[in-house]
C-alpha cells in the first residue's frame, strides 16, 4: 500500500515536473518582437508589439525567391528565429559552421564574404519554406556592406554589422519573422525612422 502511494506522488511529481518545464519553455519564446524583410525595399522592419521601431537595409539573394536546396535562393514566408549565434563577439568576427574562427575582418576587406558578427538562425513554418533551417538560412552579417541594399547574397538575409548587433539584442528566440515580395508599408517605415532618430539622439 505505502509502495503504491509512493509511486502515485513519484508521477504526480514527474507530471507536474513536465508542465512546469512545458510552460517555461513556452514563456522564454519572444511574442513581443516581428521582423518583416521586405524583397522589392530590401529593407527589413523590427516591430515590437506591432509598433515599428526599427529600420535597416538588408540584402537578399541575388540567385532570387524560393527553397529548394542547392537553389541559393531566399525563402519567402512566415518563418522565426531558433537559434541566437554569436553572444559577445565583436563586431567583424567571422563565423564558419556556426563557430568563431578567432578571425577579425574590416568592413569591405577585398576577397572576403564569409558570415560575420551575428547570427539568428531560422526555420519555416509554413510548406513554401519548410527547407530553411536545413539550408542554413540566416541573418547575419556581412563584411561586404558595400553590397547591402540590393540583392548580393546566397540566400541568407545580410546585414551590417552594427545593424545585425541592434537587431540581435533587441529580438528573442521564437520571434517571427515574415519575407515577403512587395514593399513596406510608408507609414511604418517613417514611424521606424523616426523611432531610431529619437535613439541616436538620446544615445
Amino acid at each position: 500500500m505505502i509502495d503504491s502511494i509512493f509511486k502515485f506522488y513519484a508521477r504526480l511529481s514527474f507530471a507536474a515536473l513536465f508542465v512546469a518545464l512545458l510552460f517555461s519553455s513556452c514563456a522564454t519564446k519572444d511574442k513581443n518582437h516581428r521582423i518583416v524583410v521586405s524583397i522589392s525595399d530590401q529593407t527589413m522592419l523590427v516591430y515590437n508589439r506591432g509598433r515599428a521601431i526599427g529600420a535597416y537595409p538588408v540584402s537578399t539573394s541575388k540567385f532570387g525567391l524560393g527553397d529548394n536546396p542547392g537553389s541559393a535562393s531566399t525563402p519567402l514566408g512566415a518563418m522565426e528565429i531558433v537559434k541566437k549565434i554569436g553572444d559577445g563577439a565583436p563586431a567583424g568576427a567571422v563565423f564558419k559552421s556556426r563557430k568563431p574562427t578567432g578571425e577579425i575582418i574590416p568592413t569591405n576587406a577585398p576577397g572576403r564574404d564569409p558570415i560575420v558578427t551575428r547570427i539568428l538562425w531560422l526555420k519555416g513554418l509554413q510548406p513554401e519554406n519548410r527547407n530553411a533551417f536545413s539550408r542554413f538560412i540566416y541573418i547575419h552579417g556581412t563584411p561586404e556592406e558595400r553590397k547591402i541594399g540590393r540583392p548580393a547574397s546566397y540566400g541568407c538575409i545580410r546585414m551590417k554589422s552594427r545593424d545585425i548587433v541592434v537587431v540581435y539584442n533587441t529580438v528573442g528566440i521564437g520571434a517571427k519573422v515574415d519575407v515577403v515580395e512587395g514593399p513596406l508599408p510608408d507609414i511604418d517605415l517613417a514611424q521606424a525612422q523616426q523611432k531610431q532618430h529619437q535613439n541616436t539622439i538620446s544615445n
